[in-house]
């Protein structure tokens, strides 16, 4: 995955190619710093006051934008609940101590569930062109709260089939409500499942590849 540097005084911005999925947060909380449509370098990391720009950095759901703090600054870490969100007829939206497939270094990142994405396992907003629809509140389960509520969460993506999930997990709805607290599920990525956000087998009845 491309990673694009942009250096500042305090920390270094990096912009992931192709796991944005233009939730516009960073345009609209700091465009002095993140730049619309600028015809070339769009981020400027010292346009603003440095916490500022990492609490709007911490606010994109893609992991699509991060930081690398200079001399003495704090970096990102994860969060003290681990939480798993459903999004209104789009993307899962992860917030974690995250291991997709072997890949440690992000905290943040929202993974395809519409079945249509290039860019599997992550979104590439091919939900919007394929008219996907899945209920950001989907009925909340029976289930205990958990003994530890973060920790390392690791995500697989099974060949032509489910995420499967591993690890203390709240799946939450788009509104913040518990969904399921669980340690170990499969959640949809084929887009067919009558159970969103959870797999029901139906990848096998649509025929879904994916590696």
């Amino acid at each position: 995955m491309t990673a694009t540097r942009y250096p500042g005084k305090s920390m270094t911005i990096v912009n992931y190619d192709g796991r944005c999925i233009h939730s516009r947060n960073c345009v609209l909380q700091r465009p002095e710093v993140f730049i619309a449509n600028a015809p070339g370098a769009w981020i400027a990391p010292d346009a603003a006051d440095p916490g500022a720009t990492i609490a709007t950095i911490l606010c994109c759901p893609s992991g699509a934008l991060a930081y690398e703090p200079h001399e003495g600054g704090r970096a990102e870490s994860a969060p003290p609940v681990n939480v798993i969100r459903s999004r209104e007829n789009g993307p899962l939206e992860f917030h974690a101590q995250l291991d997709i497939a072997g890949d440690t270094a992000h905290f943040r990142a929202t993974l395809c569930r519409c079945g249509l994405s290039k860019n599997k396992p992550y979104c590439d907003g091919s939900h919007v062109a394929g008219h996907f629809q899945a209920s950001g509140e989907p009925a909340t389960l029976e289930s205990k709260p958990l003994p530890v509520r973060n920790g390392p969460l690791k995500v697989t993506p099974a060949p032509n089939g489910p995420l499967l999930i591993l690890g203390n997990a709240e799946i939450c709805s788009g509104t913040g409500r518990t969904v399921l607290r669980t340690q170990k599920t499969a959640l949809c990525r084929c887009g067919a499942s009558e159970n969103k956000p959870f797999c029901d087998g139906s990848h096998q009845r649509v025929g879904f590849t994916a590696a």
